[in-house]
């Protein structure tokens, strides 16, 4: 299809203000970290189409169910997208081209496991093929992990990976910074193990430096410090559970 001829760059990414009766209301699009970004990539004619990152709403549900289908051999009933619909609205975006198509998505949710620190979960993510490798994947990546930390505090995200997709590896892997936390033997429905992949949302926190009081009296110089407590990271050592995704 031909591209009109226009001064803006083919991406413009903007968040959606979420549903005013949602009880999570620390997010505002202003303070989005994706708010209306905007990136130009010359030199690609795919590149120049127009693609709008933006929040999902209950319409783009079959479209998002379609381009799984297209995409993915991990598909799910419509109840399922529903669910998360219903359940994060913040966390499901779309990939829109300039014509109004649903282009990619990523599906999204919280996990609700009390033993285990507040964390998402990436359900699905997908891009088609006439539209891959265009940062697409990467945006929509970039814009749940935002929304997971600024509207629910998450300390992580999780994801499952196949061993044998090398692409969506290297992309969650080298672009994302996701690491390997376990691997689930069998975890598919056709057998294939699946890689537990994990990305902190929380950046290192400095080491603090101790004073140390010293009393110096008969018995020589004494520190009066307790040894440093521990890092506050958390962690778990239950086995972790094999999701629906």
């Amino acid at each position: 299809m031909p591209v009109k001829a226009s001064s803006d760059p083919p991406f413009i990414i903007e968040a959606k203000r979420p549903p005013p009766s949602h009880p999570h209301l620390h997010f505002s699009p202003e303070n989005h970290p994706i708010h209306r970004i905007r990136e130009s990539r010359g030199g690609n004619p795919a590149a120049a189409r127009m693609v709008c990152i933006r929040q999902a709403t209950i319409d783009d549900l079959l479209a998002m169910q379609a381009c799984n289908l297209m995409c993915l051999p991990e598909n799910y009933q419509m109840k399922y997208y529903l669910y998360h619909m219903l359940s994060w609205p913040q966390l499901l975006f779309v990939a829109e081209d300039y014509g109004g198509r649903i282009v990619g998505y990523v599906l999204a949710k919280m996990e609700e496991d009390p033993s285990e620190p507040c964390h998402g979960h990436i359900t699905s993510l997908a891009v088609l093929r006439s539209h891959r490798k265009l940062g697409l994947a990467t945006k929509l990546m970039s814009a749940a992990q935002a929304a997971m930390d600024q509207v629910f505090g998450a300390e992580y995200v999780s994801l499952h990976v196949r061993r044998s997709n090398r692409a969506a590896f290297n992309l969650y892997n080298s672009t994302l910074g996701y690491k390997i936390h376990d691997i689930e033997a069998k975890y598919y429905a056709d057998g294939e193990d699946a890689f537990d992949m994990r990305k902190s949302l929380r950046q290192p926190q400095p080491k603090k430096h101790h004073h140390h009081h010293h009393h110096h009296g008969p018995g020589g110089c004494c520190s009066h410090d307790a040894p440093a407590a521990a890092g506050s990271s958390h962690q778990s050592n239950s086995p972790d559970k094999k999701s629906n995704t």
